[in-house]
């Protein structure tokens, strides 16, 4: 019996952990005053020295890796995660990044600082639909379609967040941005993103409602769009209606940085008449945690009657809680074993190369010119092929060192050729400089520094303020490429990009493209092992790449049926979502329905072992408001030259989930469907 009680207390704490932490909270809160309250409600919490309350920067970033705090272990862009198509690797990416967090929050208390991105609270994943490709942010997430993005982010939640500990929370993800953002960057914090019931619940939530439901995000993110007229961040239907109702989320919401002066701010919203008013709103509608300094006018909001010390308590309280279930308030950490030795490990950098090898795509492989063969003579061109920080892509780390694609060539002849956008040298000139080389690897595309977010010194031909005003190859690049293949060269095109590129040009003219992404510190390795056989590309592509901008609709048209992305596209891609090719040669040799599943048989009849993503879509011809098809399955399969495999796929419940007029929400509906398994959503 004394055992037995013995154990049962051991337990106590570990059941009642949530309910202490809350508790431990509410303590703490009612002895606080209203300004004390305010600051610690914005994301730059400082220091009450009264109550022991320590300075808290509730802004960190890991969107591949943990993001500018020093040296980490940084992966591919994850657009090129989402081409992997392998969300079991894509765990053990964040759970690394997990781990490297609470490294890297120890050694910061350690040396005394408490600077943002520091710890533990990490603004990522980025959800959003990849709507258009001159979205210039569209690298951050993953990809255009809703099932490969909710796959993809559960993970990313699962991996960070983690397990807890002793009851304390390891770290916390947040699912952002929410919701219907997907740009123009430009116009971010004006913009009001209309949408139909049909593309809020069948494309554009999906992945949140996923998170918030399944996933257990412990953050939420606000867009900085109005949605149907009212801003993101206060926004009751989708705070209130949505997320806290009909989701029943109970996590912390925050807004993105400087959103709620966009409420007020002449020339942005324009919303509310002042910073008062603003702040009132913003608590009102349940936003927890202001990154900015506009909840600084609680107290003023509350004198003036706008807003009550209730409604601030409420949001309060959440936050007080999470500080105390992650330990930082009482300076408990149970990862504090983890050593410092492990960030940017040996071990670390060899899955942040397993992910670089399988975020690459091949795109087209004229007459098998790929693989190279090793000692075979090659020139190695371009604006891309030795530049360290392009790897990084955005929101990334600084490792101790990276691969690019120059130094994994070291017997290749280096010329940069061209800069990406504006001439460097004679196209002529290059070409006689080539004179000995039959094989070109050239190395081009296009930077992070001039595609992303609101880049508000960016206007270059092709580039404003982040996003893209053409989704073609930069004219310099095109016609040194041009010119190379006019001289006789085979031309392998390695594209550097966060998006699509319309490269039908260099379709013709080159022998073979790759496409690389921003591929992390291991990046340059990655793309030699491809080029010379050493890996058998894999990767799939989470976007269409169009054939030129006439077949994009207006950008600012959130409507889907416009034409967005391969669901809803009627034209002819020039690579289609989900394309890729590999060194093997895989056939599918019969499809068969069984009951409740689809049953594939797939067969490797190549010379070397590789790795298909086999890929279901849905279709349902009687909707012809609806998708064209949608991905609701896919499945990676590894097998030698030779072999066989029989592949199923369930159909249950969630294959059909379509949208339902009568509901107004995604469910069961009567009628046909049709279900395909191809290897690229070109079926």
């Amino acid at each position: 019996m004394k055992k037995i009680a013995f154990f049962v207390l051991m337990l106590l704490p570990l059941g009642t952990a949530a309910q202490s932490h809350q508790q431990k909270a509410e303590e703490l809160l009612s002895k606080l005053d209203i300004y004390q309250k305010a600051s610690l409600m914005q994301a730059t919490s400082v220091a009450i020295d009264t109550f022991g309350i320590a300075d808290y920067n509730w802004w960190n970033e890991a969107l591949h890796g943990v993001g500018r705090n020093g040296s980490a272990t940084m992966f591919p862009e994850p657009i090129g995660m989402a081409s992997s198509f392998d969300d079991e690797l894509l765990l053990k990416c964040f759970e690394i990044a997990s781990d490297e967090a609470r490294v890297k929050y120890r050694q910061a208390k350690e040396a005394g600082t408490h600077k943002r991105y520091q710890f533990l609270t990490f603004w990522t994943p980025n959800v959003n639909i990849f709507r258009d490709p001159r979205w210039g942010r569209g690298m951050e997430t993953y990809g255009e379609d809703p099932y490969l993005t909710t796959r993809m982010g559960l993970m990313v939640v699962k991996g960070l967040q983690g397990e807890d500990k002793d009851g304390y929370q390891k770290t916390q993800a947040c699912a952002k941005h929410y919701a219907v953002h997907s740009g123009p960057e430009p116009d971010r914090h004006r913009f009001d993103a209309d949408a139909s019931q049909r593309d809020l619940f069948e494309t554009y939530l999906p992945a949140f409602k996923a998170l918030v439901t399944e996933g257990g995000v412990r953050e939420v993110m606000t867009a900085y769009n109005r949605f149907r007229g009212v801003p993101c961040g206060a926004n009751p239907y989708l705070i209130d209606t949505l997320l806290r109702g009909k989701w029943g989320y109970e996590g912390i919401i925050v807004s993105d940085c400087g959103a709620v002066a966009d409420f007020w701010e002449p020339g942005h919203h324009e919303w509310v008449a002042d910073q008062a008013s603003a702040a009132a709103a913003g608590v009102k509608a349940g936003l927890d945690l202001e990154c900015g300094n506009v909840y600084s006018f609680i107290p003023e909001a509350i004198e003036r009657g706008l807003l009550t010390e209730e409604e601030v308590d409420k949001c309060l309280l959440r936050l007080l809680t999470v500080r105390y279930a992650l330990g930082e308030l009482e300076g408990v950490d149970p990862w504090s074993n983890l050593s410092d030795d492990i960030v940017e490990s040996e071990e670390h950098k060899a899955v942040a190369l397993d992910m670089a090898h399988e975020s690459l795509v091949l795109l087209l492989n004229k007459n098998k010119i790929l693989p190279l063969q090793e000692g075979q003579k090659i020139a190695l061109v371009g604006p891309n092929a030795d530049d360290v920080e392009l790897m990084w892509g955005n929101y990334n780390g600084v490792p101790k060192h990276t691969v690019t694609l120059r130094e994994a060539l070291p017997d290749a002849f280096y010329l940069h050729g061209c800069d990406l956008v504006e001439p460097s040298d004679s196209i002529d000139a290059v070409v006689n400089q080539l004179a000995d080389y039959e094989v070109v690897v050239f190395a081009g595309g296009i930077s992070p520094r001039i595609e992303g977010e609101e880049k508000k010194k960016v206007d270059l031909p092709g580039f404003y303020k982040g996003d893209r005003t053409t989704i073609e190859l930069p004219t310099v690049q095109r016609q040194l490429i041009e010119a190379l293949h006019k001289a006789g060269k085979k031309v392998i095109l390695v594209n550097f990009s966060g998006s699509a590129v319309a490269l039908a040009p260099e379709v013709e003219n080159c022998e073979a493209i790759l496409q690389a992404w921003y591929p992390g510190q291991m990046g340059g390795t990655a793309i030699a092992d491809v080029l010379y056989g050493r890996f058998n590309p894999c990767g799939k592509l989470p976007v269409t790449f169009y054939k030129s901008d006439a077949d994009l609709p207006d950008f600012n048209d959130y409507n889907m049926a416009s034409g967005h992305t391969y669901r809803f596209f009627k034209g002819e891609a020039l690579f289609p979502f989900g394309y890729g090719l590999n060194y093997s040669d895989f056939q599918i040799l019969k499809l068969a329905r069984r009951k409740h599943k689809v049953v594939v048989k797939l067969a490797n009849k190549g010379d070397v072992t590789g790795t298909e993503v086999l890929q279901l879509y849905v279709s349902k011809p009687d909707d012809t408001a609806g998708p064209i098809k949608t991905l609701r399955d896919f499945k990676r399969i590894t097998l030698a030259p030779g072999k066989k495999i029989k592949v199923k796929f369930a159909l249950d419940d969630n294959t059909f989930l379509w949208w339902n007029e009568a509901e107004g929400d995604m469910g069961k509906v009567d009628g046909e469907f049709e279900v395909k398994v191809g290897t690229s959503s070109k079926i």
